[in-house]
């Protein structure tokens, strides 16, 4: 059984994070380990498998994502994909995803946390910091068991720099094999194909930050100054995110859409609305452009891709109510909206400039689109001389 309890299909789960000489030094306001053995209790299982089925998924994804990365160049153009040794791709299961996902935000809420901990010493205990740790990190828990059942795959540029990790020096990508055969059956499509199909997608993501890899850091350097400012003015946030929450309950009971407005709503100063914008403009670029590239192949790389692509579009119609309404509050419908925002980014651009034009975005940070730019082309391309 490919399950949230099981030990990753490659033997390789992704190391724990290293918090107990943290916690004999310093209170934590998130206790890593709990969030992790949270998720991995509470995911839901995966699908049934034999020992022989799981194998051959597995074997399966990592010789497809080898597979998929001479066709990511083709269509990119990106000559990083030429030479990938300094990430690696792990075919893992649900609780691995989440483990290795506790590692990332260790990382990116690092400097954040750090900045409570100095502003609240004197005033906030260790035995009042490390329950409050336990309880956040019961939430986070619950939040990776929910999604590490949907995510089919992501790189994570942010490995190699957590604390005793044994990750490349570029980051890894991570396949997760219960979810891609668990959707492959959803949709009854040839697995083969689908996992190929995936593998794109994935493989642009690992490829994009080979092409740039200044964007590790530049995107660490917004999401600390994004959370600095939420979790600096701390006094307000709890209330601020109680009048999100009623603001995104009363959007669902009124059959409104919820999603990046109730975030918005946690975002009061100038900065704080620039930071979310920017990253957003990032995100955009990076899943469009991932879109695109796995949208890109034809019959002849992937047999039955319009099959593939028809029935994952429509997948999402069934979802329940309450499905909806999570997926709504964890800003997932917002994040959908990202893909196709900037797959129309993507497409305009080199349709006016070709791929060479557009792989202009991956030589700098000043390179990157705006928010305002994601949504009309034309003013990148003006800005850019295009």
């Amino acid at each position: 059984m490919l399950s949230s309890t099981d030990k990753s299909p490659t033997g390789q789960s992704p190391a724990a994070p290293s918090n107990a000489a943290e916690s004999t030094a310093a209170p934590s306001l998130i206790n890593w380990d709990l969030a992790a053995s949270a998720a991995a209790r509470l995911a839901p299982a995966g699908p049934v498998l034999s020992q022989a089925a799981i194998g051959e998924a597995v074997d399966s994804l990592r010789r497809l994502a080898d597979a998929s990365v001479p066709h990511v160049h083709e269509i990119t153009g990106l000559e990083a994909a030429r030479d990938l040794r300094d990430s690696s791709v792990l075919v893992v299961d649900r609780a691995s995803w989440a483990k290795a996902n506790t590692q990332s935000f260790a990382v990116m809420l690092k400097p954040a946390m750090q900045k409570m901990l100095d502003n609240r010493r004197g005033t906030l205990s260790p035995a009042a910091a490390n329950v409050s740790g336990a309880i956040t990190g019961s939430q986070l828990g619950a939040v990776l068991a929910f999604l590490s059942s949907k995510v089919l795959g992501q790189y994570d540029p942010f490995a190699a720099l957590a604390e005793n990790s044994t990750a490349p020096a570029a980051g890894r990508l991570l396949l997760v094999a219960p979810n891609i055969v668990a959707v492959e059956r959803e949709l009854n499509v040839t697995p083969e194909d689908f996992r190929l199909w995936v593998c794109l997608h994935e493989q642009t993501h690992r490829v994009q930050f080979a092409a740039a890899p200044w964007l590790r850091h530049h995107m660490l350097e917004q999401i600390d100054e994004l959370s600095g400012h939420l979790l600096g003015n701390v006094d307000t946030l709890m209330e601020r995110a109680s009048a999100a929450a009623r603001s995104l309950k009363d959007r669902s009971v009124n059959g409104n859409t919820p999603g990046r407005g109730a975030i918005l709503d946690l975002l009061q100063d100038p900065e704080e609305k620039a930071a979310i914008s920017h990253l957003t403009a990032v995100m955009s670029l990076l899943e469009g452009h991932a879109n695109v590239v796995m949208d890109a192949v034809d019959a002849s790389i992937i047999p039955s891709v319009k099959t593939i692509r028809q029935r994952f579009n429509d997948r999402g119609k069934d979802r329940g109510v309450i499905e909806k309404f999570i997926r709504s509050l964890l800003g997932l419908d917002a994040k959908m909206r990202q893909y196709s925002d900037g797959a129309r980014f993507v497409r305009a651009v080199v349709d006016v400039a070709g791929m060479e034009g557009f792989n202009k975005v991956w030589e700098s940070a000043d390179h990157l689109p705006t928010e305002p730019e994601i949504h009309d082309a034309k003013l990148w391309l003006d800005r850019m001389g295009l």
